[in-house]
């Protein structure tokens, strides 16, 4: 062994260390705090500190006995409307204090909340609110979001809806002023017994994933789950009462709500917020408010990165970041730029039992699988050869799943407790947590997650996500599901098929999505197609979801097995060399998708996709 090799299983021993030492801090405080609903953790800090801060907003300090009182408001409404154990209310409200005491006044009540994404538009946003069977819907003011639910309000069928923050008099037919039934309630604090019988494994809310099946699935959030996401910041970043963490990311992502938000809860300290993502304002508010911490996605860093350096760029208070999603070629200039004392990156998933953490800086890492944290792991994390048509293991004679060599992709298993094994992921049908099970994978009887993802090991044993696999791709920090944009695009009357894939843009982390159609005989792509195309699309999916690029091809190249070849036309992207087939990019000044050609090629792959 050289001097090199030395240095290197030295340094990683160093690493394993490091990381054992974090994580044995992580487990201490689960095992404290993971059967603490947060609800009872937040109500246990209101009657220890009262009049401290708890949020910011928009220049305006709310107090724990503040967003509590408010809460409690909620909740009284909320019981007015006899609802029983386990019925689900859902909220599409952006990040601004109304979400949290509204989250949090449904939870003195032990109801379960439906976590909408706030971009969802027609039939996937009536898919997220019918898959909970939820009871009530409340919605935020914003324009965009009550224009979202005027245009499905006769498909809600008895579902009652509920806007908070405008008056009954400003609503159109059909929706209800939450404002009012505020206004009409009596002050009081709701008796916790009205949460009795609620279980640490009971339902605490549901967050959606893309999943394969062409729309949004609800995941089942346990409180157990939920307060143990909670200690992820404090565990790897060392929560103090006196810091402030800067929340950006939305709070229908689990970066929002439990790593940033409720991490909060462990230490009792405040949350600056803000509705919506600035990049030219962010670190001005984190000098403005003192902000130590603040949680990512790696598109996030990319936009604050791309903005004109300034002198103050490394005048901040912030000591640590976490979050998933940041390339290693960001990683280096962000934390060079910034003087960011520690960028922890993460992987996991919103319904996955187990994820993986880099804490060591190694640009681009989102853990280590070294043969000693391997051994010790009780998730047993590890990555198997794989079929890229199926994103299903491949098996050995023995019908084994087969470990990946180091450097080579391998598909992303983690062990599922016995406990656990016959528990749905989704609220949906019990197929579709079966797809995630990997079964007997090596040895009789036991069951892993298939996470769906692809990823490789270093020759350091550190850990580096490779791509996604199956029906969705990332972009803009959202996964987005091909299957779901086919099925919105094949509603037009002029498309007979529709093939949707990722492709790279120069310059963006994840893949952009991108269509191939080919059209119903008889019909044309013409001027007024393509603008119906765009209103179309942009009507029925969120900003992340639409494609950028549209290929109009002249007939859908099938398998034998009738499923579109994706490989070919993903790999040949919109490369105009390459591509004979007509191509049109999405054109927001003109509404519409224009032709896309060599000459106006740079300008649309150097524009804020």
């Amino acid at each position: 062994m050289d001097e090199k090799q030395v240095d290197a299983l030295f340094a990683g021993v160093h690493y394993d260390m490091q990381l054992l030492k974090v994580l044995g801090k992580a487990e201490q405080m689960v095992k404290q705090e993971a059967r603490i609903p947060i609800i009872d953790k937040f109500e246990s800090l209101v009657a220890n500190q009262p009049k401290k801060p708890f949020l910011i907003y928009d220049g305006l300090v709310y107090t724990y006995e503040a967003i509590d009182s408010l809460a409690c408001k909620v909740a009284v409404v909320a019981k007015t409307w006899n609802l029983k154990s386990h019925d689900c209310v859902a909220i599409m409200i952006k990040n601004e204090p109304s979400f949290v005491y509204m989250f949090l006044g449904l939870q003195k009540l032990g109801i379960p909340v439906a976590l909408v994404n706030t971009n969802l538009t027609g039939q996937s946003l009536v898919h997220s609110l019918q898959s909970v069977e939820c009871k009530a819907f409340i919605v935020g003011s914003d324009g965009d979001l009550v224009d979202a639910v005027k245009d499905i309000l006769p498909e809600l069928d008895k579902i009652p809806v509920y806007i908070h923050g405008i008056d009954k008099k400003s609503l159109p037919e059909g929706i209800h002023s939450f404002d009012d039934l505020m206004k009409d309630t009596l002050p009081g604090t709701p008796s916790p017994a009205l949460r009795y019988g609620v279980t640490p494994t009971d339902t605490c809310c549901f967050m959606y994933t893309s999943g394969t099946t062409g729309q949004p699935k609800p995941v089942y959030i346990s409180h157990m789950k939920a307060s143990t996401y909670r200690c992820i910041i404090p565990s790897v970043l060392d929560s103090k009462p006196d810091d402030v963490i800067y929340v950006t990311v939305p709070f229908y992502h689990a970066n929002g709500l439990f790593i940033g938000l409720t991490a909060a809860l462990i230490s009792g300290s405040c949350v600056l917020l803000r509705k919506g993502f600035s990049a030219a304002n962010f670190w001005t508010d984190c000098r403005k408010f003192k902000v130590t911490v603040f949680p990512y996605v790696g598109e996030l860093l990319r936009y604050l990165l791309s903005q004109p350096k300034s002198e103050l760029d490394g005048q901040h208070d912030v000591r640590g970041i976490i979050g998933n999603g940041l390339r290693a070629d960001i990683w280096e200039k962000f934390k060079e730029r910034f003087k960011i004392p520690l960028i922890a990156e993460f992987y996991g998933a919103t319904e996955g039992p187990a994820g993986t953490l880099n804490i060591s800086g190694k640009p681009g890492a989102v853990g280590r699988l070294s043969p000693l944290l391997s051994r010790l792991d009780p998730e047993n994390r590890c990555l198997v050869k794989f079929d890229f048509a199926t994103a299903l293991p491949v098996r050995d004679t023995k019908g084994r799943c087969v470990r990946a060599q180091i450097g080579e992709p391998g598909l992303m298993l983690s062990k599922i407790h016995d406990y656990l094994r016959d528990k749905k992921l989704y609220k949906a049908s019990t197929e579709e947590t079966e797809k995630k099970m990997v079964r007997d994978a090596f040895n009789l009887g036991d069951c892993y997650w298939n996470s769906g993802d692809a990823l490789v090991l270093d020759k350091e044993y550190f850990l580096y996500f490779f791509d996604r696999l199956g029906d969705t791709f990332r972009w803009k920090g959202e996964n987005v599901s091909t299957t779901e944009v086919a099925n919105v695009i094949c509603a037009l009357s002029f498309v007979q098929d529709a093939n949707v894939y990722g492709v790279t843009m120069p310059g963006h982390e994840g893949k952009a999505g991108m269509a191939a159609i080919n059209l119903n005989q008889g019909a044309q792509l013409g001027m007024k197609e393509l603008q119906n195309l765009y209103t179309h699309i942009c009507k029925e999916l969120p900003p992340y979801a639409k494609p950028l690029v549209i290929r109009h091809i002249p007939k859908a190249d099938l398998t034998g097995t009738f499923k579109n070849r994706k490989t070919e036309l993903a790999e040949e992207g919109y490369d105009l060399d390459r591509v004979n087939d007509p191509l049109y990019f999405i054109d927001h000044i003109n509404q519409t998708y224009s032709p896309l050609s060599k000459s106006n090629l740079s300008d649309f792959v150097g524009s804020r996709l």
